[in-house]
């Protein structure tokens, strides 16, 4: 007779990267700085180091990382891929150079992981919730990457897949925020609307 799953040993645990870690050509992180220039002058308020976030769970002797990537990015043949979405608009997002792809990886690696800051973050150590979060991701709002066509009140990225799958299977993020003086934008994106998908629709 086999084991109850769910009495696996298990854990997610959340990693904070900077923005454009592993980009050797510069680009993300220093648009991602003039933005949040903008931004900040635009809000009064002062600058942060920008951050996107990763989830690794472990569901037994196995382990999956999941994270949002280009769908054009990567040479890795298998990675998991359980969903796409468009990036700057539903029309660009014709093409492969203009969608994004959620990875759900089995044995799968974070190639900057080792720029990670703060990290890793145990957000529990609960099989119910491990298997969850796995098994929510595929479900994830695929809304345009960067824009808020959901009327969350931000920008919709790789923070919002991560805050959307931790907050929709049931893990506490009272607690949980970027490294001291950065900010997520998307994540609080992500909570708006599970907090929305969370509500039972009327009979």
């Amino acid at each position: 007779m086999g084991s109850d799953p769910m009495m696996l040993p298990a854990s997610v645990d959340l990693f904070w990267l900077p923005l454009g870690a592993g980009d050797n050509t510069h680009c993300v992180r220093t648009n991602g700085r003039l933005l949040e220039a903008i931004a900040a002058g635009r809000e009064h308020r002062p600058r942060g180091d920008l951050f996107h976030a990763a989830l690794v769970v472990a569901l037994g002797d196995d382990e999956w990382t999941i994270e949002m990537g280009p769908a054009w990015g990567s040479s890795e043949p298998h990675l998991g891929v359980v969903c796409h979405g468009p990036v700057g608009s539903r029309w660009l997002g014709r093409s492969r150079y203009f969608r994004y792809e959620v990875r759900r990886w089995r044995g799968g690696t974070i190639p900057d992981l080792a720029e990670a800051v703060d990290s890793p973050r145990r957000v529990s150590s609960d099989a119910v919730r491990a298997e969850l979060t796995l098994s929510l991701a595929p479900a994830f709002p695929t809304a345009t990457w960067g824009r808020d066509e959901l009327g969350a009140g931000e920008m919709w990225n790789s923070n919002s897949l991560v805050a959307w799958l931790l907050a929709r299977s049931g893990h506490d993020l009272s607690t949980i925020h970027p490294p001291q003086g950065g900010r997520a934008p998307g994540w609080s994106a992500g909570l708006v609307v599970a907090a929305r998908d969370s509500v039972p629709s009327p009979a």
